[in-house]
């Protein structure tokens, strides 16, 4: 609630743009101030439904509107790269949900694009603005586990078959990886700085996306990362980084903004613990640190700076070489 009031744009009226509008809303001092959709009659029933004074039946009307300082870009994994650059190239700021494209190449224009412009670029993987990650991460880099050996999460929901159409369509981006398992994938890059040594395997479909995939690799530092995701079933979703001196353990769902984060000792005593205060409308963090970022005249946020999305989006592309999975027009 202490950052600066900006007026977001939403692009894409869906089930994501749903939760950042109330998170928006009723956890920043920002607003949202217009959305845009193909469709004029749904984007009237998005505004109607979140009190936004503006609905543009075209994304060309949207990112035009003088009055939005900030795109939010909830469209699919596919349409990422087009409506990103889009924004930009009208001089709008970008928060890009995740994954921030289909691939490094795409994702190496966008940010292209929002360095020629000047222009802020940010991936909305919106865990990694959570103070949950803060925690880990300060945690991490004082030492307080000793060395680093091992990272594990995982990500599973059961949305295949019969879920969402966009999750087993190929030409829509579908799959598990770039919808679930960017979390898992992103919490190890947090904690290790990148991946080396890239083993995949998976489950593909009969369209040829992935339903299951498992990923071994290597930190820079040395330490191993075992992390997966399916999204033909559902798990607990739990997280843990463990060192030489302690581990830290990510209650619930690693990812959510419930989580808590324990420190737990060689001899299974919690050392201590972490307990949000605030548990509710994650999504609030990210928007938040998107408007500092503005008001300090900086492209990229702390929390997910451009190398950071870089190192993701090469591992998925590494990962999704290895499966065999590939996308129409690469």
């Amino acid at each position: 609630m202490d950052a600066p009031a900006i007026r977001w744009g939403i692009l894409a009226p869906g089930g994501i743009a749903n939760v950042f509008a109330e998170a928006v809303a009723q956890g920043t001092r920002s607003s949202v101030v217009a959305a845009g959709s193909r469709s004029a009659e749904r984007a009237h029933e998005f505004t109607a439904r979140h009190g936004i004074a503006r609905a543009h039946g075209s994304y060309a009307d949207l990112v035009a509107d003088p009055d939005v300082d900030a795109v939010y870009v909830a469209s699919p994994h596919s349409e990422h790269r087009e409506h990103a650059l889009l924004a930009l190239r009208a001089g709008k700021p970008v928060l890009v949900e995740k994954a921030f494209t289909r691939s490094l190449a795409e994702a190496e224009e966008v940010l292209d694009a929002a360095a020629s412009g000047g222009l802020l670029a940010a991936e909305a993987m919106w865990s990694r603005y959570l103070p949950t990650y803060d925690v880990v991460r300060r945690t991490v880099a004082a030492g307080t586990l000793g060395d680093v050996v091992l990272v594990e999460a995982d990500h599973g929901q059961r949305l295949w078959p019969g879920g969402p159409a966009r999750l087993s369509q190929p030409d829509l981006a579908g799959g598990a990886l770039l919808d679930l398992g960017v979390y898992p994938v992103s919490f190890a890059d947090h904690v290790l700085g990148g991946f080396d040594d890239v083993a995949a395997r998976g489950i593909l479909t009969d369209l040829g996306v992935d339903a299951t995939t498992t990923i071994d690799a290597r930190g820079p530092g040395g330490g191993l990362a075992r992390v997966w995701c399916t999204m033909a079933a559902a798990t607990a979703c739990p997280a843990r980084v463990v060192g030489t001196q302690a581990r830290l353990e990510l209650s619930g769902r690693f990812y959510e903004v419930d989580s808590t984060v324990r420190l737990v000792g060689p001899d299974e005593t919690v050392l201590d613990e972490f307990v949000p205060e605030v548990r509710e409308h994650g999504f609030r963090y990210e928007a938040a640190e998107v408007a500092r970022a503005l008001a300090e005249g900086r492209h990229e946020t702390w929390s997910m700076p451009w190398d950071a999305t870089r190192r993701v989006m090469a591992v998925m592309d590494e990962v999704r070489r290895q499966l065999g999975v590939v996308y129409p027009g690469e």
